[in-house]
């Protein structure tokens, strides 16, 4: 079954994706060395999508295999600490290669490391997301990994399914690719059963279709069904479409885009923006308030920006980020914003 018109355009009008690369992809299971040649037609299709306008980031596995290789660790080598080291010198080997490749298509690339307090402690959270908005605006492609080498099995995501959608959410991106090494959901495990049927489109999450989601690891991965589930429930509460797609073709993303290969498409009921407006009128306790004259209130009504002057009091003590609520001078409140 092929992708629908839908589909595709939903994933070619995007202006902000994300693509998360499975390991089992980047890594050849036989030696645990990079697919050079998978990631160079990878680095063409982040160009010519960069070239249409579309803004482009990157969540890479592959670093802690690549170090195992690099410093030659036996297979039971697993503790922590061995994992870490290798994350250490996989990150230097894998950056690398995403600049040189990226670089011959002069496209300049920018390493981002982070943690899941990242994305949960507020103050991090907005350091991270003004450094990935800035360098998008630069034309960088920010390439992502998850901070193993300071990460402890108690706090560490454990996949980058999770933290490809946590950086969607937070930079507002309008689609999520999830390339790994299966071509979307199907109701039951495919490797196990010859009548798995499956669901080239989900726009709901139940709870059946969580129950689907006994996924299969890999070698290198630590992900599975599961993991892009949960990872299909934050993007799609952050009115973010997601796609799981096989990546196990070369140009996989082209192939996507032409409607040529098999994937399953999580469609969000909401835009970024609107998801991100309900977000701050519901989930955030308030920090403070500012009384507005008759005039600031005029002209937020009509979608202007609120002035410094048109403020006629302030209550509550704020930081950078924090909840405000907008209050009339007659005590209606207006609406909720964000300091900045």
């Amino acid at each position: 079954m092929n992708a629908t018109g839908t589909h595709t355009a939903r994933l070619t009008d995007a202006r902000r994706v994300v693509v998360k690369i499975g390991s089992s992809l980047l890594i050849h299971k036989e030696n645990g060395e990079l697919n050079r040649e998978w990631l160079e037609s990878l680095a063409g299709e982040r160009a010519a999508m960069i070239a249409s306008g579309q803004q482009v980031v990157l969540v890479s596995s592959g670093a802690i295999a690549l170090g195992r290789a690099y410093l030659n660790m036996q297979p039971g080598q697993r503790r922590l600490e061995e994992h870490q080291a290798a994350a250490a010198a996989g990150q230097v080997l894998l950056a690398h290669a995403y600049q040189e490749l990226m670089g011959a298509h002069g496209i300049k690339v920018a390493q981002v490391l982070l943690t899941p307090d990242d994305t949960e402690h507020r103050r991090r959270y907005l350091n991270a997301r003004s450094t990935l908005s800035t360098l998008l605006t630069l034309g960088a492609i920010p390439v992502i990994n998850e901070n193993d080498t300071v990460a402890t099995s108690e706090i560490r995501y454990g996949d980058n399914d999770r933290l490809a959608a946590r950086v969607a959410q937070m930079i507002g991106a309008d689609c999520l690719v999830l390339l790994s090494d299966v071509d979307g959901l199907y109701d039951k495990d495919p490797t196990r059963n010859d009548d798995a049927r499956f669901l080239p489109e989900i726009t709901e999450l139940t709870e059946d279709i969580i129950a689907m989601g006994g996924g299969v690891q890999t070698a290198f991965g630590s992900g599975g069904m599961i993991t892009k589930l949960k990872a299909a429930q934050i993007a799609m509460e952050s009115g973010c479409n997601m796609f799981i797609a096989s990546g196990k073709i070369m140009h996989p993303l082209s192939t996507i885009e032409a409607g040529e290969a098999r994937f399953s498409c999580f469609l969000a009921k909401d835009t970024p923006r609107n998801a991100r407006k309900k977000w701050i009128a519901g989930s955030l306790s308030s920090a403070g308030s500012l009384i507005l004259d008759a005039g600031a209130e005029k002209a937020l009504s009509t979608g202007k920006s609120l002035l410094p002057a048109g403020v006629m009091k302030v209550d509550g003590n704020f930081e950078r980020g924090d909840l405000v609520t907008l209050i009339s001078n007659d005590g209606r409140e207006l609406g909720r914003g964000l300091s900045a």
